[in-house]
């Protein structure tokens, strides 16, 4: 049985129900999904959860309060890890948090 792993990346005017994909082999059941806030990112961790995920990867687009909203929204034994930026050049260098909160 595969492992269940997601990583969910932030960006204005994306859709969860939409910009979404699911890459499977033997070893892996990723889940990949778009978000334009943090709200919805919480939202699909625990939807993803529920399905089985335990391995959460967020974006750089993150800043340190969406990595959190996204933790705390999670039972212990669903792991987090973030890419980082400081700032984000893709959002004018700044933080996801000045941008997605």
């Amino acid at each position: 049985m595969p492992f269940k792993a997601s990583f969910i990346f932030v960006c204005n005017d994306t859709e969860p129900n939409r910009d979404k994909a699911v890459i499977t082999n033997d070893a892996i059941e990723l889940h990949v999904v778009g978000v334009s806030t943090y709200v919805q990112a919480v939202a699909e961790a625990k939807r993803l959860y529920a399905d089985g995920v335990r391995a959460f990867e967020l974006c750089a687009g993150f800043g340190t309060n969406g990595i959190a909203a996204v933790k705390n929204a999670l039972p212990d034994d669903a792991v987090v890890g973030a890419v980082r930026f400081d700032l984000h050049p893709a959002f004018g260098y700044k933080s996801g948090d000045a941008v997605f909160a």
